[in-house]
């Protein structure tokens, strides 16, 4: 039986990340080589509103690898989505074969990062969500690194309850049905991963699906993955 090729889209949504972008797109570049031979992937940079060096550093490290958006929205939700559009209008295949891997400009992704995600495309999973682990708790009161992996579950199964738009996964054609992303400023994940379930798709949560964030207390999205982090710094009870 002819194996049908899968193209890949890495989306990241990047806002003042000069310091961080470049770890991003280089751990997205290594684990880009990993795929198997005949499976296409693109990567799209969508750059909202950024004051600093981000489009000029995605554009230098990205090259014929993938495209820079620049787009003035201020809410990572449209930046999601105008780089699942960009990354959609860049593609002519079958969307049945098309998957929307999703990360952030703060986030390290590992070397087995696209084929994960091509394995679990190709069991036929409508969309996945993976779970995240922090580089540093150097902004953090110290017990704050112990209080984040007591709080963080993981099945032993593998299944999980988070949903982070830093790491998550969806093809092509369940994304559009569902409605795609929201221009929220924030919880943009959890609103797209609700909508998949109510429109009768089934997503897989899988830890084995992990990528790495930063720890900083201050993060680009309001009420996002930062400000759940730095709540563990309130005082021991």
């Amino acid at each position: 039986m002819r194996t049908i090729p899968w193209h890949i889209g890495v989306l990241v949504p990047a806002r003042n990340e000069e310091a961080l972008l470049p770890r991003c797109i280089a751990s997205i570049l290594a684990a880009r080589e990993k795929l198997p031979q005949g499976i296409s992937c693109d990567i799209v940079v969508v750059v909202d509103s950024s004051t600093d060096r981000t489009r000029e550093i995605a554009e230098t490290l990205l090259l014929e690898n993938g495209i820079v958006v620049p787009i003035d929205a201020r809410a990572v939700g449209q930046a999601r989505s105008v780089a699942a559009k960009v990354f959609l209008e860049r593609y002519y295949g079958s969307l049945k074969y098309c998957w929307l891997a999703n990360t952030d400009a703060d986030c390290e992704v590992p070397v087995n990062w696209l084929t994960n995600h091509l394995a679990i495309a190709r069991q036929g999973t409508d969309a996945v969500a993976g779970i995240v682990d922090v580089d540093s708790f150097a902004e953090h009161n110290s017990f704050v690194r112990e209080r984040f992996r007591l709080s963080y579950h993981v099945h032993d199964d593998g299944s999980h309850p988070h949903v982070h738009g830093a790491n998550m996964g969806v093809r092509a054609d369940a994304y559009l049905r569902a409605g795609g992303w929201l221009a929220l400023e924030t919880a943009e994940d959890h609103d797209l991963w609700r909508r998949l379930h109510q429109t009768g798709y089934h997503p897989l949560s899988a830890a084995k699906l992990m990528v790495t964030t930063s720890g900083r207390k201050l993060g680009r999205a309001p009420h996002g993955f930062a400000e759940t982090l730095a709540a563990h710094n309130g005082a021991l009870s």
